[in-house]
Parts: structure tokens; sequence; C-alpha cells
């Protein structure tokens, strides 16, 4: 089903989806349309001088190079073309499931309760141009040391020219005076270059588990392995999606033996719930 999904996508054929019952019932949003199997969000579908606009997160043209199912989700080319995108509004991040206002109820405890020398460090895996990074840099009132990887570089050069006022945004500024933000163009499942063993009490992952499995589960326990590799003794990995416990937890429970993991329902926003899942070291 999701490579037949894909390739309709892909070639652009979106009044036969339509028309095909089997098919989930695509709700109008604005001009663009959500479209989902079960829970996972496979991409915001729109037509504009037919062209066919998929995985919308900045809403980019897709050249029709074939299925949109599978591992593409986990290639940095097309992240790249999707982060080169035109953004909708003035909005100068985008949320792939939602964004540091949604989170910072559950985090904020989090961070406060956490027992570790200031500035806590904090991993973003994945980070893209999502407004996690930016919202505990600029909202969080426990000082921070917050660094944001992605593989593409499109993404990292556009938070950084937020970061610096680029872009006729002002500048951020921290929420904290010790608090500290960058963006580093790196592979989550290769973290060596950019982060050392047991360097961060709080690791965040925010879709990028999903994103990364789409090209097969080895790649995604690789990104597991790396992101336990640079947890601190006492820290905590949080694996934020909207898969079900009952699929998620036993590849976790699997690629991170010897660690105790957790899940707890977040939202539901927008109508969807979503999950926390924690990782920590067993006591």
């Amino acid at each position: 089903l999701l490579r037949e999904c894909g390739r309709h996508f892909a070639e652009g054929s979106l009044a036969d989806l339509a028309g095909i019952s089997r098919w989930p019932r695509c709700e109008q949003l604005s001009t663009w349309r959500p479209w989902r199997l079960g829970r996972a969000e496979l991409c915001w579908v729109g037509k504009q001088s037919d062209e066919t606009w998929a995985l919308g997160d900045t809403c980019a043209p897709l050249v029709s190079t074939g299925s949109l199912a599978g591992n593409c989700l986990a290639h940095r080319r097309l992240w790249d073309k999707l982060h080169s995108g035109p953004r909708v509004g003035s909005v100068p991040t985008f949320d792939w499931f939602f964004g540091y206002e949604e989170a910072q109820g559950f985090l904020l405890p989090l961070l406060q309760e956490a027992r570790a020398a200031y500035p806590l460090r904090v991993l973003d895996v994945g980070c893209g141009t999502s407004s996690l990074c930016t919202g505990l840099y600029t909202k969080c009132p426990v000082p921070v040391d917050v660094l944001g990887v992605d593989f593409s570089p499109v993404a990292v050069a556009h938070m950084n020219s937020l970061l610096e006022g680029g872009q006729d945004q002002i500048p951020l500024y921290p929420g904290h005076p010790a608090s500290r933000l960058q963006f580093i163009q790196a592979d989550a499942q290769n973290l060596e270059p950019v982060a050392p063993s047991g360097s961060f009490q709080l690791v965040l992952d925010k879709g990028t588990w999903d994103a990364v499995a789409r090209g097969g589960l080895p790649g995604a326990y690789q990104l597991l392995s790396e992101c336990l590799r640079v947890l601190s003794p006492r820290g905590t990995l949080i694996q934020f999606s909207d898969e079900d416990p009952d699929v998620r937890l036993p590849c976790l429970e699997q690629g991170s033996q010897g660690w105790t993991v957790t899940v707890q329902e977040l939202g539901p926003f927008r109508g969807i719930p979503y999950f926390a899942y924690l990782v920590q070291v067993s006591h």
C-alpha cells in the first residue's frame, strides 16, 4: 500500500488517488491536504502549476524521480530540496508533528529536575528547521547548551541565519543568560565528529527515527546506538513520534538492552495523539 501510494504521488496522479475508495479520505486544509496511512503522515499534497508538492517540511516542489515511499525520507538530497523551498507565511521554522510550544509542558519539568552541571547539554538529532532548539534557547528558564545537528546543509544554514538575525528576522536571545545555541551539519548515525561519548544530559529525536527507519531498521538502530553513546550516565533520550507503542517499544527495547524504555502519551495536538519514548539507564 505504501509503495502504491508513493508511486501515485511521484507520478502526480492525484485524481486517481481521490477516486479510489480504498485510499484514506483526504481532509482539505486550506490549499494543502495531509494524507495519512494509519498514523504515519506521508506528506502534504497540493497542486500548483501542474507540479506535485509533497512531504511538506517546507512545501517544496518535488522532482518526480521515483517512489516517495520506502527509503526516500532517509535521503539527504530530498531534505535539501524541501528545506530550499518557499516558506508558508512569515513563520521561519517548520515542525514535523509539533513544535516547542506543544513540547514545553513535557520538557521543562525534566530540565528543571535534572541533576547535572549547568548549563544542561541538550542535543537535537535531525533538527531540520524545527522550533524545538530555538524554543529551548529563547524560552527555557533553565540554562541550556543546545546543539542542533542535521545532515542537510540547507537546514543548518537556515537555522544559523535565523539565530544570527538573518532573513529579516530579529536575532535570537537566550531565555537564560548562560544558555547557548549552535547548529552543525552532521549525520545523526555518526556523531563522533561533533559529540564525544557521554557528553549530553538530554538527547531529543523528533521524527528522526521515523524518517531513518524508512530506509531500513539497521539505520534506525545505528541512530539509536549513537544517541545512547553520547548520553551522560544519568541522561535521557526522548523520541517524539506518532507511532503506536506496540510498534515502537519492541524496537527500542531490542536496540537498547540494559536501558529502561518507557512511554508517555502527549496531546492530542490538532486532533492527533503523539508519544514520548524515554530511554534511560536502568538502575
